[in-house]
């Protein structure tokens, strides 16, 4: 008798599980997955053992840490001026979590829900595991634009809501105030509802805004904003993340994450509430300090023969490969996984064949392209431009 569900055999072991394991057995500097490789601010750090050391470790309660929900609840006023209760937030294991709780709480077997590809490749398992149907949209490059129209014919009798991730993972696009306005349009004409993941909301490039959809006229209601501790203030492996939405909206997704994980680490959620509470000048110097990171990211892979696309925010640089490989290796490179791995094996710096954001009929559009994570320490970006240089020399 076969042991493993149906519902889960077609998906496989995920992209960054494949990637961390041949970079490790290859010894390749990783600019894989989205993990930094430096630690969360010191205050943050602290907060975390002082939580570890004042009774503070047994369940916090399903909903969430009080002096947490409330940190998230504040940050949502200082950094967008909504105005909402704590009563209103839920914290999750991550974002991840969270959109997984969305997703069975707000949806019914045979709804569809809306994603824009390339797609965070969580979500439409997510889908597939609740019996939901997703309906695809495209984004094109080189600046990661939709077509009004065909999200217009994205939306059916069936559409119980849309996914809009922003800053985009993995194009680093920003959705602008007038892209998400015609999302909202659509919203409120076919009476559906939207879920944002802001995961990166406060890494933002040269001026682009992030603009919250929740904001939006007629979106407070229907929208369910996701965010997470990990990017922000560099605690991936925390797992701690939210959803902030109106009361029904909150308590459906509960009724999920109930049976779910029940509740989120209590010594983490006290030192969320520590970090979101840190002044302005913290959040400035992390934008400052990434842009200046995706500014040499950029320029190393151009010089490496890369043709780089630059991001508007978030942890990385979707680049065109084809003209930075040899040209004996590329007639025999078919598409990024193939390139991916070649690079791990013979150059020794892991990148994401973006493939694993499309599906399989699509995969097609992403054949020439890597991306690159720029989350790392100066001298790990260092390192691997030292390895990504060497090929043009060996370009050999």
């Amino acid at each position: 008798m076969p042991a493993m569900a149906q519902r889960v055999a077609p998906f496989g072991t995920t992209i960054f599980a494949e990637i961390n394991r041949l970079a490790r057995q290859h010894g390749a500097i990783n600019l894989g997955q989205g993990a930094p490789d430096f630690d969360a601010p010191p205050p943050v750090l602290e907060a975390a053992i002082r939580a570890l050391s004042s009774q503070l470790n047994q369940y916090a309660p399903n909903i969430g840490l009080p002096e947490a929900r409330a940190a998230i609840a504040q940050h949502a006023q200082r950094f967008y001026g909504q105005s909402i209760s704590p009563d209103q937030v839920l914290i999750t294991a991550g974002a991840t979590e969270a959109m997984f709780a969305a997703i069975l709480g707000l949806s019914d077997p045979g709804d569809e829900i809306i994603v824009f590809q390339p797609v965070y490749d969580s979500y439409v398992p997510n889908m597939r595991m609740a019996g939901v149907a997703p309906r695809y949209v495209n984004l094109y490059p080189p600046d990661w634009t939709f077509d009004p129209d065909e999200l217009a014919a994205a939306f059916t009798p069936r559409t119980k809501a849309i996914i809009i991730n922003t800053p985009h993972n993995p194009t680093g696009k920003c959705y602008t105030r007038h892209e998400l306005a015609i999302i909202a349009e659509l919203c409120l004409r076919h009476d559906v509802l939207a879920i944002t993941d802001e995961v990166y909301e406060h890494i933002t490039y040269d001026g682009a805004q992030h603009v919250r959809l929740a904001t939006l006229e007629g979106m407070a209601e229907r929208s369910l904003t996701i965010s997470s501790l990990g990017k922000t203030f560099s605690a991936t492996g925390w797992k701690v993340g939210w959803a902030i939405g109106a009361p029904e909206l909150v308590e459906s997704v509960n009724r999920a994450h109930q049976f779910i994980t029940y509740s989120v680490a209590t010594p983490l959620q006290a030192a969320a509430a520590t970090a979101l509470q840190l002044p302005d000048s913290y959040f400035e110097a992390l934008r400052a300090d990434y842009q200046r990171k995706r500014d040499w990211l950029l320029a190393m892979l151009q010089s490496a023969g890369f043709q780089p696309l630059a991001p508007q925010g978030g942890y990385f640089i979707m680049a065109d490969w084809r003209d930075a490989a040899p040209d004996h290796i590329r007639d025999h490179i078919r598409d990024d996984v193939q390139f991916a791995e070649w690079l791990i094996r013979e150059v020794g710096v892991a990148c994401i064949p973006p493939s694993a954001f499309y599906r399989p009929e699509e995969k097609a559009r992403a054949a020439h392209f890597a991306r690159f994570a720029l989350c790392k320490r100066d001298e790990t970006l260092q390192a691997a431009a030292e390895r990504l240089t060497a090929l043009r020399v060996r370009g050999a």
